[in-house]
């Protein structure tokens, strides 16, 4: 599936994350295109553009490599690495690379991009680098399937524009109810929520609390747990608690499977 723009957003956050959580100084990333080539795209603490559009091609350098074998690779000296081939030596020599982690990131089965983190010194990078790094980018994977299941499901029903902006719109409602302290105007508000869903009616056979409601609702309009965190307000740990409370009452495996399920019982619209 063609990437858009939306998607080159969700590496971008994953590249804060990223750098956030590990303290990388340097970290970039991409989509794959057509065919076998993964493009560099967004860039984090970069000094210089030289990696800026850089394609890679499947088993190229680093993350080529990283494309074949469909998991997280390490070098601790780039330019001297007897582990990857040398095509891109030159840019990475430019911006000053020399310990470089790459992880994929893979959808059903298939690389879909690379995350990169980096430092300008050879030293080791693994442990809890390298484990922040593959949750950004499960991070990432989640978001892109939860927006093809969106994308599967607008283009089956017909009227997939109008439909996508009534659940952008229901989840903008669910986020800003509980920032509303007055009780009555916060139920208003929720009643005009409501509205939104009001041509399903959630099975008895579900029931789901309403901050699990909440986290569905961001999760079905593309967010990641940091982002559906900031809209309402708790912490990520939190938003991941009430996933998975929701995919366990919903009995599903992915949080992609969770909004097909929340929306086939009337949970959402």
């Amino acid at each position: 599936m063609t990437a858009d723009a939306s998607d080159a957003v969700e590496i971008w956050d994953a590249l804060l994350r990223l750098r956030r959580a590990t303290g990388l100084p340097v970290a970039f990333g991409g989509l794959m295109e057509a065919g076998r080539q993964m493009r560099i795209s967004e860039l984090s603490g970069t000094a210089t553009h030289a990696l800026r559009s850089l394609v890679v091609t499947s088993g190229n350098g680093l993350g080529g490599k990283t494309v074949v074998l469909a998991r997280p690779c390490v070098v601790t000296d780039y330019s001297a690495s007897r582990q990857i081939s040398h095509e891109y030596d030159a840019p990475v020599a430019v911006e000053g690379l020399r310990s470089v982690l790459a992880v994929p990131v893979v959808v059903r089965h298939s690389v879909r991009g690379v995350l990169y983190g980096a430092l300008r010194t050879a030293l080791p990078l693994g442990g809890r680098m390298l484990d922040e790094a593959v949750e950004a980018a499960r991070d990432v994977e989640r978001a892109l399937v939860v927006r093809e299941e969106a994308r599967t499901l607008a283009a089956e029903g017909g009227a997939g524009a109008g439909r996508e902006q009534v659940r952008e719109a229901h989840a903008a409602l669910r986020a800003l109810a509980p920032k509303i302290a007055d009780p009555e105007l916060r139920a208003e508000l929720l009643d005009a929520c409501a509205l939104l869903t009001a041509d399903t009616t959630p099975s008895d056979r579900v029931r789901l609390t309403p901050r699990e409601v909440d986290v569905l609702a961001c999760v079905a309009a593309g967010a990641t747990n940091a982002v559906a965190a900031e809209r309402l307000g708790v912490t990520p740990e939190t938003v991941k608690g009430y996933l998975r409370s929701a995919m366990r009452r919903l009995r599903a495996r992915t949080r992609g499977e969770a909004v097909v399920a929340a929306r086939r019982a009337g949970w959402l619209p």
